[in-house]
């Protein structure tokens, strides 16, 4: 009889591992995330040797904290970063070691056993590389006899390589000797793999062939302008090549969920800080990844909107890291409102998952290790006293903002032509792991959108998408309009465009745009001029239906579409707006705002009256004319406002 139990399992892990890809297979039961709605915690797990008494005292102590999984994190030994340690070398299972696995098939298990997912990230550190790795196979950038190293890994002091993500012979081979090394028990909840924010060389960035490549593609030699490439007057060759790496990028993503989802596993991932189309990359990950601070809340919109366009249903985050500033500033000391303030600023962004960064492996009894960029999670920190309730808060919002599909309105095309020709960001916008302007950081809604609820689109999508009936539909996205603010377009996306405006899809071209790339095509002024011609072509916008939300303030909101109704999440108006760092006691407040908004959806209007008590969110459900407000209450701890010293020197910034 057990055997059959046993048997019974697998049959149903198997078909829960039927994931949904590019090809829209459907999945029969779908990730753990949406299964289950409790937050996850990253788990850090310190270059050791580590013992099942201690595995099982930190996975217990997140089951009974209100988290409902983990992702295994594999980094550094203690000494390696914190220099008050002796430097000599810790014991610790070696890398991949039958050890090491024995130690993380237990983790796995265990966690199952207690209804805790367990996520496994991809490598050690990040990015992906290790002592496996060798010169030949590893990331280069042009011009450089030497390459990427991966330091301050599980296998420190021992260095590495960075394998290279741009030549499948290459990862392919990391990718299928992760897995043939990773331990794969029978589980009874969906594992996913995870792939950090990209933290692979870019300024330059080669390949073996890329010349041969880019000849072919582009008819000229790349390489004796590469010392010049991101100059004034060479804009147009820096497109062209960013156009090559991106595809090569996107290739990269797209295998990484190949050969998971052939192996029953799902991806999940962040696609910041690529240098690539960002929307079509993170469209490949069955879970496209956000994450915040070190990026802001409202460039979440950018996964959120890709997996709209993708179909998928699960957008997670990477959340509060270094949530007061990089590295380590009040670790410990972190006040539950503010943690607050971020969340809700990330739900209002279309993240329906988080994913707390993070929790430090601690020896059983002990709460003695932190990770530096994390929030400490564990019971001598400021979060301890408040954690299962607000747990319990994000495990509501996340349950609500995973119900039906997402409302959608106005397509919004994202300026990854003017991205990659700007180039390098003004020292001022630069932080020291952040230099180009590829990567979306300061990309934002229009004004003029205020209200209504728009997604990012790109080329790929555009070309997807089907007008019929006033509509545009792609993915689960339904558009009544498209607007364009680009100085810079790329030819074939004129002709997209130009095309979905003749069949009479309303478009506002903010700007007149010019050609991209160093290959000039003739019919492009006729393209524009045939285009602006169009009586539903305008230079502002002039939408033809009324937002979803109106009213003389609008706070930050995200809407959900079921068979019954709409679900409509209002986060507190301190949630608008928030810039890295978040300041200790930013969120503190002693005031209640009021406003009126007026929810035009169906052929019904609700007024609703918003009072958002200090700390707090509003969730209501419309149906059929009637709005009833859900109980999502929670309010933190009131907290203490601190601000830096007046001669404090931000170490993230460029000098």
């Amino acid at each position: 009889m057990k055997n059959l139990i046993n048997l019974i399992l697998v049959f149903i892990v198997m078909s829960c591992s039927q994931v949904q890809n590019r090809d829209n297979t459907q999945s029969v039961c779908g990730t753990s995330m949406e299964q289950i709605h409790k937050p996850y915690a990253r788990y850090w797990w310190f270059a050791s040797e580590i013992k099942k008494e201690d595995v099982r005292y930190n996975l217990n102590w997140l089951k009974d904290n209100g988290f409902g999984g983990v992702e295994l994190a594999w980094v550094y030994p203690l000494n390696a970063m914190d220099q008050s340690l002796d430097r000599q070398y810790i014991p610790r299972y070696d890398w991949l070691s039958p050890e090491w696995q024995e130690a993380v098939n237990y983790a796995i298990m265990y966690a199952d056993s207690i209804g805790l997912a367990c996520d496994l990230t991809m490598g050690t550190l990040w990015p992906f590389g290790d002592s496996y790795v060798n010169y030949d196979e590893a990331s280069q950038v042009f011009g450089q006899e030497q390459r990427q190293q991966i330091t301050r890994s599980w296998e420190y002091p021992d260095t590495g390589y960075v394998v290279d993500h741009l030549l499948p012979a290459n990862y392919m081979k990391y990718f299928n000797r992760m897995l043939d090394s990773y331990p794969h028990p029978e589980t009874r909840l969906p594992q996913s793999y995870f792939i950090d924010s990209w933290e692979v060389e870019t300024k330059g960035l080669w390949y073996n062939g890329l010349n041969e490549d880019f000849i072919n593609e582009y008819g000229y030699d790349i390489s004796p302008l590469m010392d010049s490439l991101y100059l004034p007057g060479y804009e147009d060759h820096l497109y062209d090549y960013m156009k090559l790496i991106s595809g090569r990028v996107i290739s990269f993503y797209e295998n990484f969920d190949h050969i998971l989802n052939e192996n029953g596993i799902f991806s999940r991932g962040q696609c910041s800080g690529a240098p690539c189309d960002i929307i079509s990359a993170y469209a490949r990950m069955d879970i496209p990844e956000g994450e915040a601070m070190l990026y802001e809340p409202e460039f979440n919109s950018i996964p959120a909107s890709a997996a709209i366009l993708g179909g998928k249903n699960v957008i997670s985050a990477e959340s509060f890291t270094c949530l007061y500033g990089w590295p380590r500033n009040y670790i410990r000391e972190e006040q539950t409102a503010d943690l607050k303030m971020v969340a809700d600023a990330l739900f209002a962004n279309g993240i329906n998952h988080l994913i707390w960064h993070g929790k430090a492996h601690n020896p059983e009894g002990c709460d003695s290790v932190n990770f530096y960029a994390s929030v400490h999670l564990g019971d001598s920190g400021a979060l301890a006293g408040e954690l299962p309730a607000f747990n319990d808060y994000l495990e509501k919002v996340s349950g609500f903002m995973k119900k039906g599909k997402p409302y959608t309105d106005v397509a919004v095309y994202l300026p990854t032509e003017d991205a990659w020709i700007k180039g390098i960001m003004p020292a001022e916008k630069q932080f020291i792991w952040a230099w180009s302007y590829y990567e979306m950081r300061y990309i934002y809604f229009p004004e003029a959108l205020k209200g209504h609820h728009p997604a990012w689109i790109n080329k790929e999508f555009l070309e997807e998408a089907i007008y019929e009936n006033n509509e545009l539909r792609v993915g689960d996205a339904v558009f009544n309009y498209l607007y364009v603010d680009a100085a810079f377009l790329d030819y074939e996306s004129l002709v997209i465009i130009t095309d979905l405006a003749k069949k009479g899809l309303p478009v506002t071209m903010k700007q007149i745009p010019h050609e991209a790339g160093t290959i000039k095509h003739s019919g492009w002024d006729r393209l524009i001029n045939e285009l602006t011609g169009l009586a539903n072509v305008y230079r502002e916008f002039r939408p033809h239906r009324v937002p979803l939300v109106a009213g003389p303030d609008v706070p930050p909101y995200r809407a959900r579409e079921t068979a019954d109704g709409l679900i409509i999440f209002f986060a507190n108006p301190a949630s608008e707006n928030i810039k890295f760092p978040v300041s200790y006691g930013q969120s503190f407040s002693e005031d209640t705002t009021a406003m009126t908004v007026r929810v035009n959806y169906g052929n019904n209007k609700y007024y609703l009256d918003l009072r958002f008590e200090p700390y707090t969110s509003l969730l209501y459900s419309l149906i059929e004319g009637r709005a009833e407000q859900m109980d999502i209450s929670f309010r933190p701890s009131t907290p203490v406002a601190k601000k830096f010293p007046e001669d404090f020197s931000a170490p993230w910034l460029i000098r």
